[in-house]
């Protein structure tokens, strides 16, 4: 399943259902029958769309991430120097990342128990996929002698992700410290400080000193 449109509408609601139900209860406190009760969608109809709740996952994942592939694409193809494209870059993955925490939620606890042989093979390949335009943007860099030739390219994600992440897991913390006091206040100082912050991160990593 390549982009959002090989789904219809009743796979739509179903996957909406179900990552509302596995970001609260978790994967393995979340049925079938929860889901299919919950989506007002027999519960056969489920299986038959899906299979098992395990394929739901990766149609979920699949769902939720395909469209970034998409922006990247276009990006790569806008006429930007190359930091332009990492800056727009760690946007689209801040953003991104973001306006989905519910199933980066499950997906984080998915990999960190990994007690279940879920078949992300799908997923990977996206993930490749992610990398292989940010090496494009990092050579790119580099050959107008612009960006370090040492640069540990796939390390670059995990800063970017990383900072956020943490950031997310204290949200209370922070949001005290920065007088955060409204979800709107939280999201804005993400979209604005916490994602120039990032910028300035690797722009750090990737230009040389003067």
């Amino acid at each position: 399943m390549g982009s959002n449109t090989d789904f219809n509408e009743k796979q739509i609601k179903i996957l909406q259902v179900a990552e509302t139900l596995f970001a609260e209860k978790g994967f393995d406190g979340t049925s079938i029958r929860n889901i299919s009760k919950e989506a007002k969608i027999n519960i056969a109809m489920v299986s038959y769309y899906f299979g098992s709740k395990e394929r739901l996952l990766e149609s979920l994942i699949l769902y939720r991430t395909s469209d970034l592939k998409t922006q990247l694409d276009t990006l790569m193809q806008e006429k930007l120097e190359p930091i332009e494209k990492i800056n727009k870059l760690i946007e689209l993955y801040i953003n991104r990342i973001n306006c989905n925490k519910g199933i980066y939620r499950i997906l984080h606890f998915e990999f960190a128990t990994n007690k279940r042989d879920l078949n992300f093979q799908s997923f990977t390949e996206l993930k490749k996929g992610n990398l292989k335009s940010l090496e494009a943007i990092i050579e790119e860099g580099q050959s107008k002698g612009v960006f370090r030739k040492d640069i540990i390219i796939p390390l670059i994600t995990p800063t970017i992700l990383g900072t956020f992440f943490h950031f997310h897991m204290n949200k209370p913390f922070f949001e005290n410290l920065l007088n955060l006091k409204t979800e709107d206040l939280y999201n804005n100082y993400i979209k604005t400080n916490l994602t120039k912050h990032i910028q300035q991160t690797i722009k750090a990593l990737l230009i040389y000193e003067s």
